[in-house]
Order: structure tokens, then C-alpha cells, then sequence
């Protein structure tokens, strides 16, 4: 891979750390059905960081520590390890997500909040691990943050047998089960340094995290963005949108309320450099990591 395993940024006194996961380089059609390889091309911008000579677009799979005074504050989880899912990317994988964390001096049971932008496979994973053959929290001494929106869509999925989510069974269900889930609002405040926002439509309850301190402000953008190719194109939903006209409509609105450099961006999936701005460019607008 390119870049570091963790790096970090500050927004005043607040240090957000990212531990790096995995990464996979795609045809953009794969991830985002109505884009063309002449659309990406067209935006000299996303290269050479988001985008490979050949063309193929960068998503990167990657968690967030938030740390201020005593918290410690995990924002999502990626994929875990051990895990069977239905892409091979993310099937029985082997990462050192646990030790890079420990790295960092924030070791599992350090973690105080686990927050997840929504309850998809990539963002979950590690809230559970592999122990004597039972899947066990990761964050022994946390509490899971689930938004209550987003739990009350995937709590009707689940009995279904004939596309029940194996991610729901292996890393949320024994969250429940230890006692550890606190189901809160789209707008729950965390701390006065910390927020959730709601970015509905990529899932009916998803969120972005904002973090404000000493006057500066960053989010952490969850699945709102894909790929830095949704700024220029951000009526692209992508194949994995479940509400895809309310994902589009959510992405626009969030995108004029940050442009011009009102908070630094965090993309959830996008490889280094990471973070940026939102600046305009012509008739939308682009990343810039200026």
C-alpha cells in the first residue's frame, strides 16, 4: 500500500487517528453503476492519489480513533478478521487492525465508544472477534452507539432466512446479546467535542460524525462519499445505497453546506491523503487536499 498504516490529524484538542485496514483498486462501474471510465478521466484532479494510471478507482477500508482528554472513541470498525462474506476481498482476512490500535497506545480495552456510521459489512467487522470459536466484542469496555433509525431498518432484514445479513449475525447480534448497544438518535451529542450528523440514504439511518474543538470542525464522512469522484459527479449513488435518490439528495445538500473550507473532510474510504476540503469546481465540486 501506499502511505502509512495510522496517521493522525488534529482539530484543536482533539487527535483523530486512522488505522488502516485494507484497500481494493476497481472498474468505477463496480462500485458506482452509472459512472464511465470517460467521466472519471475527465477530472484531472483525482489523480494520481484516487484514482490508478489505468484508471481504476482506490477505496480504501479504514477506521478512525477519536482521543480528547480520557475518551477514546472508535468510529466504525471495517471488516474484522476470520469473517466469511460474500466478496473474497473481505473473507477470512488476516489484518493487524489490533495491533496497529496498540500501537497507537489505544489497545481494545482501552476503547471507552464505539461508534458506527451505519451497520453495513466493512464498517462493523471488528466489533467482534473470533474466541474459542465464538464471536466475542472486540471493545470489552464499551459502549456500542448504534443509531436507533438504522437498527429499527436492518432489525426487519434479519429474520429473513433468504437474505439474512451473516454480518448482522456475526458482529452486531452479540453486541445485543453482551448487553454492550446503546441505540441513540441521528443527532446524539457524544461529548460537547463530538456529534453525530445525520447523512441519511446510503442507509436509512446512516450518520457522519462531527468533531469540533478550539473553533476548527472535522467530519468523519461514513459512507456519504465512496470516492472523491462523487464530488464532481454527487448525483452518482452507489451500488450499495439502499435509499440511492435520498443518498444523492443528502450528498449535495451536505456538500454546500461544507464547501469553502468550513470543516475538514475525513473520507471514510478514500486513501491518502484522506482528509481534505470541499471547494468548488465549475458547476460541483472537488476534493482538495491543498
Amino acid at each position: 500500500m501506499a502511505g502509512e498504516r495510522t496517521k493522525s490529524w488534529t482539530v484543536g484538542d482533539v487527535t483523530i487517528t486512522r488505522i488502516y485496514e485494507l484497500q481494493d483498486q476497481t472498474d468505477c462501474s463496480f462500485l458506482l453503476p452509472d459512472a464511465t471510465d470517460e467521466m472519471v478521466r475527465k477530472h484531472a484532479w483525482l489523480r494520481p492519489h484516487f484514482v490508478t494510471p489505468e484508471g481504476k478507482i482506490i477505496v480504501w477500508f479504514q477506521a478512525f480513533v477519536v482521543t480528547f482528554g480520557n475518551r477514546r472513541i472508535m468510529v466504525d470498525t471495517c471488516v474484522g478478521n476470520d469473517k466469511v462474506r460474500e466478496f473474497e476481498l473481505f473473507t477470512k482476512t488476516r489484518t493487524s487492525f489490533l495491533e496497529d490500535l496498540a500501537a497507537i497506545g489505544c489497545p481494545p480495552e482501552s476503547i471507552d465508544t464505539v461508534l458506527c456510521t451505519h451497520l453495513h459489512l466493512d464498517h462493523v467487522g471488528w466489533n467482534t472477534r473470533l474466541e474459542n470459536g465464538r464471536w466475542v466484542p472486540t471493545f470489552p469496555n464499551a459502549r456500542y452507539l448504534f443509531g436507533r433509525a438504522e437498527w429499527e431498518y436492518w432489525k426487519t432484514v434479519l429474520p429473513e432466512e433468504s437474505i439474512r445479513p451473516q454480518h448482522l449475525i456475526d458482529s452486531v447480534v452479540p453486541i445485543l446479546d453482551a448487553g454492550l448497544a446503546d441505540f441513540v438518535e441521528s443527532d446524539h451529542r457524544v461529548a460537547e467535542e463530538l456529534w453525530l450528523e445525520p447523512t441519511p440514504g446510503h442507509t436509512p439511518g446512516h450518520v457522519s460524525v462531527h468533531i469540533a474543538s478550539g473553533g476548527q470542525h472535522a467530519i468523519i464522512s461514513g459512507d456519504i462519499f465512496h470516492h472523491p469522484f462523487q464530488f464532481a459527479e454527487p448525483d452518482l449513488p452507489s451500488a450499495f445505497c439502499i435509499q440511492a435518490q435520498q443518498a444523492c439528495q443528502t450528498r449535495r445538500a451536505f456538500l454546500s453546506r461544507y464547501e469553502g473550507r468550513k470543516a475538514l473532510l475525513i473520507g471514510s474510504h478514500f486513501p491518502d491523503p484522506t482528509v481534505g476540503w470541499i471547494v468548488r469546481d465549475t458547476r460541483n465540486w472537488r476534493f482538495s487536499t491543498d
